[in-house]
């Protein structure tokens, strides 16, 4: 096999076009065959670009780190924020989430609030909504919906770094919180992602899942017509709940074009970038289960 540094040396290629290409050889369907001594590598964006890998093995997290190089995001920030444990499970129904978040002046938080929104609940670290906020700086707001506290403080403190009028995180329970902000909110609410979500795999403790019947009619009602909601888990049961309940609204939401139409899963992830779970995910070989709704248009 040729060595990936004579593989990716190139006078075009991006740390990002790079990462893309080692993820899809770590994850291709030899992945435990192919050496995974890979390891991190580093791509200078210049004229001459080089690139070489060391004798370290590749982690999942250099491939996340890869993906999102070109946000070039700090790690070591102020000591308010402290460590951060990404995987953290929190219990949603427990009393200290049971507050609403506080609505937020939008006029604050964003330079255009009539701008088309874009949620993400569970947003985790919030890089996945960055990097759509930096593509899209003109034409779109985001809104990243946390339930750790600490995520959302640094996840803000990015947007500070990187200078983004079009995105905001709030420290939120979605299931109670939901309504009460993007009801408020003065633009049309687009898009919603649900993107591998806690599993809560036990039976009494399913109930603690983010997607509700009450959640999904507050999107459902809110969402405007041809707006999308877009979930994906890499655990099958999960899917297959998130899916059940909105092909249960199959009135106003429509199950767009699939490849797979006997499982009725998309192949590829339609939004141009992988989310950290999901690159840790099929890292280790699982599959990633997706699913994309549209709001059907209103009929007279």
């Amino acid at each position: 096999m040729v060595s990936l540094c004579q593989a990716y040396s190139s006078t075009w290629a991006t740390p990002v076009l790079l990462a893309k290409r080692v993820f899809s050889l770590a994850s291709s369907p030899f992945g435990h065959k192919i050496s995974r001594h890979y390891s991190s590598f580093r791509a200078f964006n210049s004229a001459s670009t080089s690139v070489c890998l060391d004798s370290k093995e590749l982690r999942s997290t250099d491939l996340v780190d890869l993906e999102y190089a070109e946000l070039n995001l700090k790690y070591k920030i102020s000591e308010e924020v402290g460590h951060v444990r990404i995987r953290q499970h929190v219990n949603p129904l427990s009393s200290s989430f049971s507050k609403p978040a506080p609505v937020p002046a939008w006029d604050e938080v964003y330079k255009d609030p009539s701008l088309p929104l874009m949620v993400d609940i569970g947003s985790g670290s919030g890089r996945f909504l960055l990097w759509l906020a930096k593509k899209n700086i003109d034409s779109r707001n985001y809104l990243g919906l946390e339930i750790r506290q600490k995520l959302v403080k640094r996840a803000n403190f990015w947007v500070n770094e990187l200078r983004l009028s079009n995105i905001h995180f709030i420290f939120a329970n979605a299931m109670v919180s939901f309504e009460q902000l993007i009801s408020s909110y003065p633009g049309p609410l687009e898009f919603v992602s649900i993107l591998c979500p806690d599993p809560h795999f036990k039976k009494r403790h399913q109930k603690r899942r983010v997607v509700q019947k009450p959640l999904v009619n507050s999107i459902v009602q809110n969402l405007i017509p041809g707006g999308k909601i877009f979930v994906q888990s890499d655990v099958l049961e999960v899917a297959q709940d998130m899916r059940d309940q909105l092909d249960e609204e199959s009135n106003v939401l429509q199950h767009m074009e699939s490849v797979d139409t006997e499982e009725g899963w998309l192949i590829e992830n339609p939004m141009g970038i992988r989310t950290e779970r999901e690159i840790h995910a099929e890292f280790e070989g699982a599959r990633i289960y997706r699913r994309l709704y549209q709001k059907l248009e209103l009929t007279t």
